[in-house]
């Protein structure tokens, strides 16, 4: 079902908040958890590698301050990673290291191949622009210049999105929750990347107007193929989009397998109360 192509490969990718001591930098570092009691150092990210194939949802999974978020925002520029490496198939073939170009490159690369839908709507959108001028942003950002051509697609992506013909007009802050989320998607769209990231996008919302972005998040995946990696402490919502989750613990994948392997037949403890959990 899936391409033998890779359309992102991220290899031992490590993110620390502090400079470190011998006693966690080492190579059997002495860590509470993620956490170094000498120095105070946290070690979000630890030596984090996978592969996410062209039209497939990735799921990552684990509880709050496990690394997971941590993992997409380094891949999407918001923060620097320490060490590791990413290439994407999109960008010279695959063969140059996304984390180590130029900072004009990427931001190409953010603003072309790229998009991310963010837990907090504040995060991802101008609050007080219209809808139409959030996502033409993204197209300005990428080089567009047409008014006519940027508004159209604006209109178009937030037609797509649900997003009224008559509030398109409206900032963000005069939106629900579930429309924010709606622009954001739309926005994440602009530029037809190849893949886009989810952080956490349910999070906060009712069940109802979960269950619609959820959905939406389907149709487009059915539609345009494009791949996406999805970050969510919700298993419920990893069993619905995604193929494969990989499961993290302390800045570590502890699990990766097909979703309903990890459901059905967890083999990590730490999994294993997650799923327990969900039960």
């Amino acid at each position: 079902m899936l391409a033998e192509r890779r359309l992102l490969r991220v290899e031992s990718l490590s993110k620390r908040y502090g400079d470190g001591c011998p006693a966690c930098e080492g190579p059997e570092p002495v860590l509470d958890r993620n956490h170094c009691r000498r120095c105070g150092t946290v070690h979000a990210v630890r030596g984090v590698s996978f592969e996410l194939y062209p039209g497939e949802v990735l799921g990552i999974v684990g509880e709050s301050g496990s690394g997971k978020s941590t993992v997409l925002d380094c891949l999407y520029y918001d923060s620097t990673a320490d060490s590791g490496s990413a290439y994407l198939d999109n960008f010279r073939e695959g063969t140059v290291d996304v984390l180590s170009v130029s900072a004009q490159a990427k931001r190409a690369i953010r603003n072309e191949l790229l998009g991310k839908v963010y837990q907090s709507p504040g995060a991802g959108l101008r609050m007080k622009f219209s809808s139409i001028a959030n996502v033409a942003e993204k197209m300005i950002c990428a080089g567009s210049r047409s008014v006519s051509a940027m508004e159209a697609r604006a209109r178009e992506l937030l037609g797509r999105v649900s997003i009224p013909e008559g509030r398109m007009g409206d900032a963000p802050e005069r939106f629900s929750g579930g429309m924010r989320q709606r622009v954001q998607i739309a926005k994440a769209l602009s530029n037809n990347p190849p893949l886009i990231f989810f952080d956490e996008v349910t999070t906060g919302l009712d069940l109802s107007v979960q269950a619609k972005v959820l959905d939406l998040i389907v149709e487009i995946r059915r539609e345009s193929g494009v791949g996406m990696v999805l970050v969510s402490h919700d298993l419920a919502v990893v069993r619905m989009l995604a193929d494969r989750t990989l499961v993290m613990q302390d800045g570590r994948i502890v699990e990766a397998g097909l979703t309903d392997q990890i459901l059905e037949d967890p083999q990590h403890p730490y999994t294993q109360e997650l799923v327990h959990a969900l039960l």
